[in-house]
């Protein structure tokens, strides 16, 4: 499944012993049986480093340790309760998936093994693959390697050890584009390979300045500082009152408060904020809100987006400001959008503009719901302040001063009621990497009808919607937190050939 890493052959191979491949019909000692060699691979490439920075190294000696592996067989056409998203496979054959980190995806991988054994009715087989483990992804998360330590290299480092390659770590199966080369050929069973998955929580950790185990299952976007502010000052309003059903409040820099502590109690402050901050609230069963500022613009949420993904969350909203499109929108009025036109141009070599991002059944009512609630407004009277419409995002900020002709004529086209730049990418992402998406917007200026915010009207603006924007965001992911996974994982995700792992 996995391609290994094409290297020039070295003259000896420093590797660990062998380990027999072991079935399991038990997916916690399945997810045990991984993490031992996980843990035993990587500590090896570990120590071999430490060795050659100690200078006692042979030249002519490569050290190599691959991840590890778990395959499921099956010979059968299984009936599988029809109404499932994941946890099967469609078609007999071989299925493998390459694993790293079973101790942050302990929980994720037991359930989905677990249902792999249910679904199938027999074993998993736990072993090495043939991926090596790339050195850069051995080291222990946090790890500060001092650069005073390559003077001790007398070779490339590649020479020596494994390294990234990009051949494993791109997203053909994510985006459908994996081919079998014969009938029997290993077919995957996750959406990512080990080593795209250690490249993302190595981004991860530089973009948001917070360490991936801090990463909840439901995740809410933002453009804008003012909702951080106002997460921040609920979150610690929170844990000064005991944390509710939130358990620790984490900041950049791991700065952690602990429920009933009004300061942090752990971590280190940073001087600067990094190019994306996340903030979260944490659950222990991994059911808490992560709030990142994704700043503007489609890059970033292509980014972003593109590396949570690996965590494989069970839902991610984008909350921020948008241009209202229609004269009967008011300044602060919402809109929840049921479609997208795609103007951002940053996925479209992933996922054709041809292809539908569908509106899905579960979020878009968890949003309507949430509004409703804490605008306390329902029925007919909802529809004063929240429209239903198709949401257009663009790669260009400064549209306006574009000839009019062209981007007006094609929003009137599409029926569209909002613009920003972020709204669609975060749901293409969410589409393509089966994560469950919505977009709960806030219309702040009306450029189309020479309706902009002046100063005074921006700070009080800003000071009265922000809060219940926000509010609103959360409430609508506790309602999907409360849904059983299967039940929130859509089939509209699915492609005729899926991966089993949620």
């Amino acid at each position: 499944m996995d391609k290994r890493i094409g290297t020039r052959k070295p003259a000896a191979i420093s590797m660990p012993d062998h380990v027999q491949a072991r079935e399991f019909t038990d997916a916690k000692a399945a997810v045990q049986a991984l993490g031992a060699l996980y843990e035993r691979n990587t500590k090896f490439l570990r120590d071999a480093f430490d060795m050659v920075a100690r200078g006692e190294a042979r030249d002519a000696l490569h050290f190599r340790a691959f991840y590890p592996e778990v395959r499921l067989s099956t010979s059968s056409y299984a009936q599988i309760d029809s109404r499932l998203a994941f946890g099967h496979v469609s078609a007999p054959g071989q299925y493998a998936a390459t694993i790293t980190r079973p101790d942050l995806f302990e929980s994720y991988l037991e359930e989905q093994i677990r249902l792999l054994i249910r679904n199938h009715g027999g074993p998993v087989t736990v072993q090495e693959s043939t991926t090596p483990i790339p050195i850069h992804f051995a080291f222990l998360e946090g790890t500060h390697v001092d650069s005073s330590i390559a003077d001790a290299f007398t070779r490339p480092l590649r020479d020596l050890f494994d390294v990234p390659d990009l051949a494993a770590t791109d997203d053909r199966i994510v985006n459908g584009e994996y081919e079998n080369d014969d009938l029997d050929s290993i077919m995957p069973l996750s959406p990512f390979t080990a080593q795209r998955v250690d490249y993302s929580l190595h981004r991860l950790s530089h973009y948001t300045a917070t360490r991936p185990v801090h990463f909840q299952n439901y995740v809410l976007f933002t453009n804008y500082q003012f909702y951080i502010d106002e997460f921040c000052a609920l979150a610690r309003g929170l844990m000064a009152k005991g944390g509710s059903s939130y358990e620790r409040f984490i900041e950049p820099g791991n700065l952690i408060t602990e429920a009933g502590d009004d300061t942090p109690t752990s971590g280190v402050p940073i001087g600067r904020l990094p190019q994306m901050p996340a903030y979260h609230l944490v659950r222990s069963n991994g059911s808490g809100i992560t709030m990142v500022n994704i700043g503007v613009g489609p890059s970033n949420a292509k980014t972003i987006t593109d590396h949570i993904a690996v965590l494989r969350p069970h839902a991610w909203l984008m909350l921020g400001h948008c241009a209202g499109l229609r004269n009967t929108q008011a300044l602060g009025d919402y809109v929840l959008a049921h479609a997208y036109v795609r103007e951002d141009h940053v996925l479209d070599d992933d996922l054709p503009v041809w292809v539908p991002i569908p509106a899905l059944a579960e979020v878009q009512v968890a949003l309507e719901q949430a509004v409703a609630e804490i605008t306390g407004l329902e029925g007919y009277d909802l529809k004063r302040i929240m429209r239903t419409g198709t949401v257009a995002t663009i790669d260009n900020r400064n549209w306006e001063l574009r000839d009019q002709r062209g981007p007006v004529k094609r929003l009137s086209q599409s029926r569209a009621i909002a613009l920003d730049m972020e709204s669609a990418t975060i749901a293409a992402n969410g589409f393509r990497f089966r994560v469950p998406y919505g977009t709960l917007l806030c219309v702040s200026d009306k450029p189309l009808h020479g309706e902009l915010k002046l100063p005074g009207m921006a700070t009080e603006f800003y000071k009265r919607q922000v809060a219940q924007h926000l509010q609103i965001g959360i409430r609508a992911l506790e309602k999907l937190a409360e849904m059983p996974p299967e039940k929130l994982h859509s089939r509209k995700l699915r492609s005729f050939y899926e991966m089993a792992f949620q």
